[in-house]
């Protein structure tokens, strides 16, 4: 039966077995994406549309669907293709290590990695063998969801920890018979729930300091990662949504405020006419560049 249909109920929750692949103009080179029909977390894709924007990997030209299958296969002759840069035993060693953990890890980027932030930077997560494959590739790992500053309370409560760690220590605070701890827990508790969009203007602020102009990264939010790039100063996501296969103009997305009103743009990040999405890009007008 088709996707979700009544005698397989579950359905939906899978991961496709083969993806859509879009072929956008990429500097002057047609230039293949891979888009999704569902929105899971897919690791997988936000990855390797950077490797095809960088022109790591390629597909013949009439390609149209690709699976997940080949796309680890891709994948797996990129990470062993690469060798290390440094030549002592002891770096030998640890890129040794850092290649078998990304071969580990490969099988669950078609679903979703355990990736654990910290709320003190943007490139700032606790390290799991999962982080190893954006090691190798040398693709910055980002995510925007950042402790204000200006905000000295939720700074002291959150400090260093990750977001697991913060989630145990308001609970052990909540129970704790220390007002002071309770009172710890309450505001660390009120910083996760204000900031559940995981993105702050902080974080963003950040965020558009650290991406290097024209770097492709990859960004992770609310369990999902994005591939990012930074152009003329502003960070756009790329749009992935197997809904606009057919739409050349609706390449790149704005991340430039926090409230997910965003406008699309084509792949010389113009805004493009053929939709508006938010009061940014109504009229069709659009800013002149």
């Amino acid at each position: 039966g088709p996707l979700g249909s009544p005698e397989f109920p579950g359905r939906l929750e899978m991961e496709p077995d083969f993806y859509c692949v879009k072929w956008i103009p990429w500097k002057g080179e047609q230039t293949p994406i891979i888009t999704q029909s569902t929105n899971g977390p897919c690791p997988l894709l936000a990855i390797m549309n950077i490797l095809f924007l960088q022109w790591k990997v390629k597909l013949p030209p009439q390609k149209e669907v690709i699976t997940s299958d080949e796309l680890m296969a891709h994948l797996g002759n990129c990470l062993l293709s690469i060798k290390p840069q440094e030549k002592s035993e002891g770096l030998q060693l640890n890129f040794q290590q850092n290649v078998d953990d990304a071969m580990t890890v490969l099988p669950k980027l078609a679903t979703g990695l355990d990736v654990n932030v910290r709320f003190t930077g943007v490139s700032d997560f606790e390290y799991t063998p999962e982080c190893s494959v954006f090691d190798l590739l040398g693709i910055p790992l980002y995510h925007g969801w950042l402790v204000d500053p200006q905000s000295p309370e939720a700074v002291r409560a959150v400090g260093k920890l990750s977001y697991n760690q913060l989630v145990e220590r308001i609970i052990t605070c909540k129970h704790s018979s220390d007002t002071n701890l309770v009172t710890e827990g309450l505001i660390a508790e009120q910083f996760l729930e204000t900031t559940a969009a995981q993105l702050t203007y902080h974080g963003l602020c950040e965020l558009t300091a650290a991406a290097k102009e024209g770097e492709l990264s990859v960004f992770f939010r609310n369990n999902h990662f994005s591939t990012m790039t930074k152009h003329k100063s502003h960070l756009y996501l790329l749009v992935t949504d197997q809904g606009f296969l057919q739409e050349e103009q609706v390449v790149w997305e704005s991340l430039h405020n926090v409230d997910g009103d965003s406008c699309f743009c084509d792949s010389d990040f113009h805004l493009s006419h053929s939709l508006g999405k938010g009061p940014g890009a109504e009229g069709g007008s659009g800013s002149p560049e």
